[in-house]
């Protein structure tokens, strides 16, 4: 039997892999990209102005533009005795199923004749009559352990769930990318085994809080919540995951947003 010499068989190799003719290993899964909006808020009328942008121009010109299900989301409210908020804020979670699509929206966006129509007011806003006061924008990547959004199952109603958004940062980029690879490497599992109901999990590729992590969970309501987190706190495996030396001191910053879903909201 003839052998062909190594360099020839490489160079076949090579080019059969580049024109298919050979089995190759399937591609790795996509990974979610997810551009979180956090709307400023000052009036009960931007409030209810962005609110109809919202339900009846925005979400629609998504759905026009590929994007399956948004979220939207508004802080509870604060505890008895606690001081009222000075602005009020409204979360919108657009998940993307790739970074192209993400880039693409605006564009979409202004070549949608409804949307343009739907959206006069918000569009065209006299400067002196803003409908918010400032927007911020978050574009994550979703983790390799979670590389896709979950709709959560709930039973409750819409008033009384409870979505939990965490944002997690770190002291630099290494000890960020460690807590990264705590999450891939058993803390989303942990999630999956208790019920948490995580939505998405992603890493921050650009945002005003940096290096930076952020995770959204769903429970029927507060109480549900709570429990969930006694249950979590001690876990004998979180205890041994959390006790790793390798680890260690890989969060600087955590904020926490209790949230509940806008009436409208599709996640």
């Amino acid at each position: 039997m003839n052998r062909l010499h190594p360099l020839l068989l490489a160079l076949c190799l090579l080019l059969a892999g580049l024109t298919g003719s050979l089995p190759s290993r399937a591609a790795a899964p996509g990974r979610d990209f997810y551009q979180l909006r956090i709307y400023h808020l000052q009036t009960p009328e931007q409030a209810g102005r962005l609110d109809q942008y919202l339900r009846q121009a925005y979400l629609p010109a998504l759905h026009r533009a590929g994007v399956a299900k948004v979220g939207v989301f508004k802080p509870a409210e604060p505890a008895a005795g606690a001081p009222a908020p000075a602005e009020q804020l409204v979360f919108v979670l657009v998940p993307c199923r790739s970074d192209a699509q993400y880039l693409g929206l605006d564009a979409k966006l202004e070549k949608d004749p409804a949307y343009q129509t739907a959206a006069q007011d918000y569009l065209n806003t006299p400067f002196d009559q803003p409908v918010y006061a400032r927007i911020e924008t978050v574009l994550l990547r979703a983790f390799m352990g979670l590389p896709a959004l979950q709709v959560p199952t709930l039973k409750a109603e819409l008033p009384a769930r409870v979505y939990e958004l965490r944002s997690y940062e770190g002291a630099s980029e290494k000890l960020h990318q460690n807590k990264v690879a705590q999450f891939n490497n058993g803390e989303i599992s942990l999630f999956k085994r208790l019920n948490f109901n995580t939505i998405f999990c992603g890493q921050v590729v650009a945002g005003s809080k940096m290096p930076n992590l952020m995770y959204l969970s769903a429970f029927e309501n507060q109480a549900d919540r709570d429990a969930h987190w006694r249950t979590f706190g001690e876990d004998a495996e979180w205890k041994k995951l959390n006790a790793m030396p390798e680890y260690a001191h890989n969060m600087l910053r955590m904020d926490i947003y209790l949230l509940h879903p806008a009436a409208y909201s599709e996640i």
